[in-house]
């Protein structure tokens, strides 16, 4: 298992990194967009949509969102639907980290959680072209992003093998920590600096610092709403695309709430100078 995940990632670690800093943002909405409808059609899946068919007619329709949300959306739109996103993944975060009742399985399809997946999905995938396309530094800023989302949770499992003692959110998921936590936000920590030292936003540390830390703390959020839901849905993974990996979802769970954040609050902060 942790044979096939280390195999895995040193082959599309690379592919990302190359993706983001050397494809134009045209060609990497494409690509990214495609990587976001296999999530699609794993999120149909976890919405209780039975066979294939019906998940990839649910993946199409996420794939129109997509290019309405590229070709058609009136300028300026798209902050306003990160702003909503931005309320939504504070507000689920703290919910999933209060959450103290049993979870119980459901088997009937939920039209309400697949929409919401669909705008999850749709909402992400602009934030993350948006910042790519945001200027010079724009891809550099993606890069630190994804790194970020990276070292956070990477610290989260070290410190929570080594140190965890306190569950943060049993019923939804078992295996995390307080101590992991606590792992994550160092981890924002020491990529705030290292921003800061690179020099790609005029931001001041102290910024910096606040919008890296509030980035990893929703992507906990949204690795917990991923759990939450393949809970429900009774499964381990939300797919076996990725060997030791999980399916899509399982890997772009937490990039579905931190993009937004961090795209939106960079703006926001930038604006503000």
């Amino acid at each position: 298992m942790l044979r096939n995940r280390i195999l895995t990632a040193l082959i599309l670690i690379p592919l990302v990194v190359a993706g983001v800093l050397m494809a134009p943002s045209n060609v990497l909405a494409v690509v990214f967009g495609l990587f976001v409808l296999l999530g699609a059609r794993e999120m149909g899946r976890l919405g209780g949509l039975r066979g294939l068919l019906w998940q990839w007619l649910y993946a199409l329709g996420v794939g129109f969102l997509l290019a309405w949300a590229y070709l058609g959306l009136p300028f300026g739109a798209e902050w306003w639907l990160q702003a909503v996103a931005v309320v939504f993944w504070g507000v689920a975060t703290l919910a999933l980290l209060t959450r103290r009742r049993e979870l119980a399985q459901v088997d009937t399809v939920r039209p309400l959680m697949l929409l919401l997946g669909a705008l999850q999905l749709m909402i992400a995938w602009l934030s993350v072209i948006d910042l790519h396309r945001s200027g010079s530094e724009g891809p550099g800023l993606l890069l630190f992003l994804l790194v970020l989302i990276w070292v956070a949770d990477s610290a989260a499992y070290f410190a929570g093998r080594t140190w965890g003692a306190h569950k943060l959110s049993p019923r939804v998921s078992p295996g995390k920590t307080w101590e992991g936590a606590g792992g994550a936000m160092a981890g924002a920590l020491i990529c705030a600096l290292v921003l800061w030292e690179l020099g790609l936003t005029p931001l001041s540390p102290i910024a910096l610092i606040f919008l890296c830390l509030l980035t990893a703390f929703v992507s906990i959020g949204g690795d917990l709403s991923e759990s939450l839901l393949k809970r429900q849905a009774g499964l381990k993974d939300s797919g076996t695309l990725l060997p030791g990996h999980g399916g899509v979802l399982d890997r772009i769970d937490s990039l579905i709430a931190a993009a937004p954040v961090f795209t939106l609050g960079l703006y926001w902060l930038e604006q503000g100078i």
